[in-house]
């Protein structure tokens, strides 16, 4: 298949630039491996009109958080008429907000978490009396665990909103479910979308953050989960409409929560451009499900489209 010259989207401006420039080294290293024309293409350095400028036929998005996972570097390839990898305008913008994601789950049936958006540490120490302790503070349109704080009590919920509130003006508090955190990748579109095996999350204290995502070697990946008979395949067929209901395609992540006490999952939020690093969970559960990084990327690749295809030159 002649994929053309094909752009690894990589970097950017959000907070999370770092991990990006480390998913972004992998996809394009492995994409090389297997003979593509790619090149690495830094969206917060360079113009995306070089992009149709220079030829390239297609995206491979390695970007995340803002500015290239909320939707809006796909509006952009869009009308550049470039396809791209992962979902399109609408499922990227949606699932980026926590918020908008909770209120289509509810709408469709899937369980989440209660919460409460606040604007303000008084509205955050209110959620805690409602929601009850512990309870997760973060920002609704941030990634990888950035601005989160989990509250015990409410002498830390001041401190919880405005670190949340320096990463994003809409801040929402989460209850918080007690027990085992899943996660599990999805890879296709349409009726062709599968769950890959779920993969169960140790890290110490219970405190999977930014640093024990990326950077840590403590943290524990269980894959197979060990999860009881049945269980996961009922996440994975969960995870998979949760995927569908708010209109994702190509590939994402959903993380989920299994209270300890009445083994009910409950989603928390879904990834549309998962994490490509050497500690990242996509590549990890395909591995188990028989398919290497290298492949993973290619077929990705091959996956990138428009939300609308061109109809020609336009008047």
């Amino acid at each position: 298949m002649n994929l053309g010259k094909v752009a690894v989207l990589m970097g950017g401006a959000s907070a999370e630039r770092e991990v990006s420039l480390m998913s972004g080294a992998g996809v394009l290293k492995a994409l090389q491996s297997r003979g593509v024309d790619a090149h690495a293409f830094d969206p917060s350095e360079r113009e995306l009109g070089e992009l149709q400028r220079e030829g390239y036929a297609r995206c491979f998005i390695a970007l995340h958080g803002r500015f290239g996972e909320d939707g809006t570097v796909q509006g952009a390839l869009e009308l550049l008429g470039i396809p791209y990898t992962g979902s399109g305008v609408l499922a990227s913008s949606v699932a980026m907000d926590k918020v908008m994601t909770k209120r289509i789950w509810l709408a469709e049936g899937l369980p989440t978490p209660r919460w409460k958006n606040v604007s303000s540490a008084a509205e955050t120490e209110a959620a805690l009396k409602d929601l009850g302790a512990p309870m997760i503070v973060k920002p609704a349109r941030e990634g990888s665990t950035i601005g989160l704080t989990k509250v015990t009590d409410a002498a830390q919920c001041t401190r919880a909103y405005q670190l949340a509130a320096q990463h994003d003006p809409l801040v929402l508090c989460e209850q918080f479910i007690a027990g085992d955190e899943v996660t599990v990748p999805v890879i296709g579109s349409g009726a062709e979308a599968r769950a890959l095996p779920a993969i169960r999350i140790v890290a110490p204290g219970g405190n999977y953050d930014y640093e024990h995502k990326y950077f840590s070697d403590d943290t524990q990946y269980i894959i197979p989960s060990g999860l009881p008979e049945g269980e996961e395949a009922r996440i994975q067929q969960l995870v998979l409409r949760s995927f569908h209901a708010l209109g994702c395609r190509g590939w994402a992540r959903a993380d989920v929560m299994i209270d300890a006490k009445t083994r009910a999952p409950y989603l928390l939020e879904i990834n549309t451009s998962p994490g490509m690093t050497g500690h990242s969970l996509v590549p990890m559960s395909a591995k188990a499900a028989g398919l290497s990084y290298e492949d993973l990327c290619l077929a990705l690749l091959q996956s990138a489209a428009l939300d609308h295809a061109r109809q020609g030159a336009s008047a």
